[in-house]
């Protein structure tokens, strides 16, 4: 299980990705939503039935395209809301993830605990939530636009009326201060005259895969040409990178520390009780008040080494409570900084930039995870049991918390030692 079925997801998730990334934009997101919803009826239902190795290696590839499909989900909520709704709409949908989540763990642990449902049972009621979801799918408007290979013609009007150099060079930024421009007759002459032309072509102009590629890089390029980008996008990748791999392979741990065939045992009840403080943790957020360019990465050294503490606590100390609290930790510390690292990251990206941004991001993170699942899981690997894994991996965060402190450390230096000399320039001038 550990060793050859589990690699599969993590293999089947970075190939799948990036075709996915283009094939959502370029189908406009329902027929991928509506594949994600297939993908998961294929997943369970193998779970449930599926017998042998290779049945289960296929089950794991299902369920890589299941996670590679997500992005999906979010894209095509934002294709058909305006701008102004992409905040709430952001927080109905990870509200929906969290409670959905946190409802599926205390039900399964109820039914397990009190009325000694089997795990095969727990299945079923899964196969049919997600065959519902894939029902709902299908009722889903079709968007008619994309944020790379589909625009309408209205939005391309928009933006030539809005961006016009009027004669001194200046640029217009609204419709009401472009009227009253001299010569704005002429302009608005050749701006109707050219929407007229595009309407008796057609009413979406269709982008080419090399043009939205070539957009991609140089967008890319832009993205991480600024150290706070790059150091917030690295511990996003690396830490993201060590929480699938620890969540991927606890219940493993759990397994070997208490196997549940011989006790009770509570992961549904630790998993919604990490969730829940999790989103609380995340909730507060919103109110901490901290200069991030300052002491973000000092902050980020000093939670990945708490990271590292609970992971090599849960590895060396083989009682089940301890192991639980250890990942209600870990759980709580990554969702509270991965919230951070993603407002940072997200402060100053247009929509377009940032699901370029968390899409590399993601990538790296799961490159990275492949590496690691490469050389220390796969049986073709070292193939190290799980504990051995789990001390790699609290040694991973560690070595993280290590960069981070060298890095947060010289940047603080660097700023007072900017500020001094500043403030001995300015008692220095007459």
């Amino acid at each position: 299980v550990f060793n050859e079925i589990y690699p599969v997801w993590t293999y089947s998730y970075l190939v799948l990705l990036f075709p996915v990334f283009l094939a959502t934009d370029y189908l406009r997101y329902k027929p991928v939503i509506l594949l994600q919803g297939l993908s998961l009826i294929v997943t369970w239902f193998m779970l449930l039935y599926a017998q042998g190795l290779l049945a289960i290696q296929f089950l794991e590839f299902f369920y890589g395209l299941v996670t590679a499909t997500e992005i999906a989900y979010y894209s095509y909520i934002y294709s058909i809301v305006d701008l102004n709704m992409y905040q709430k709409v952001t927080s109905y949908c990870r509200s929906a993830t969290l409670v959905g989540f946190t409802v599926g763990s205390i039900c399964g642990q109820v039914l397990v605990s009190v009325a000694s449902w089997s795990l095969f049972s727990l299945n079923v009621i899964s196969l049919t939530c997600v065959s519902v979801a894939f029902a709902t799918a299908w009722f889903l408007p079709m968007p008619q636009k994309s944020l790379f290979f589909h625009h309408t013609l209205s939005s391309q009007v928009i933006r030539e009326m809005k961006i016009i150099d009027c004669k001194n060079g200046a640029v217009v930024q609204d419709d009401s201060a472009l009227k009253r421009v001299p010569g704005w007759e002429d302009i608005e002459s050749k701006v109707l005259l050219n929407k007229e032309e595009h309407s008796a072509e057609t009413q979406e102009q269709k982008v080419g895969i090399s043009k939205v590629l070539k957009e991609l890089w140089r967008d890319f390029l832009q993205c991480y040409s600024s150290r706070p980008m790059i150091c917030w996008s690295v511990w996003w990748a690396f830490s993201t990178c060590g929480y699938f791999q620890v969540i991927n392979y606890i219940q493993g741990l759990w397994e070997m520390v208490l196997p549940s065939q011989s006790f009770e045992i509570y992961n549904g009840g630790v998993e919604a009780v990490s969730t829940l403080l999790g989103a609380v943790a995340v909730f507060a957020v919103g109110y901490i008040k901290v200069s991030w360019a300052t002491w973000g990465e000092l902050t980020l050294a000093l939670f990945a080494l708490l990271i590292a503490a609970a992971v090599y606590v849960m590895d060396t100390i083989r009682n089940i409570w301890v192991c639980y609290a250890s990942y209600v930790i870990f759980r709580i510390v990554y969702m509270l900084l991965i919230t951070i690292a993603t407002f940072q990251i997200a402060t100053n990206l247009s929509m377009e930039r940032y699901a370029l941004v968390f899409g590399v991001n993601t990538f790296i993170a799961l490159a990275l995870q492949t590496l690691l699942t490469l050389i220390v899981v796969d049986s073709s690997g070292l193939g190290l049991n799980i504990f051995t894994q789990f001390m790699i991996y609290a040694s991973y965060f560690a070595a993280i918390s290590v960069v981070f402190l060298i890095s947060g450390t010289y940047s603080v230096m660097k700023k007072y030692r900017r500020r001094k000399e500043m403030l001995s320039r300015s008692t220095a001038s007459p």
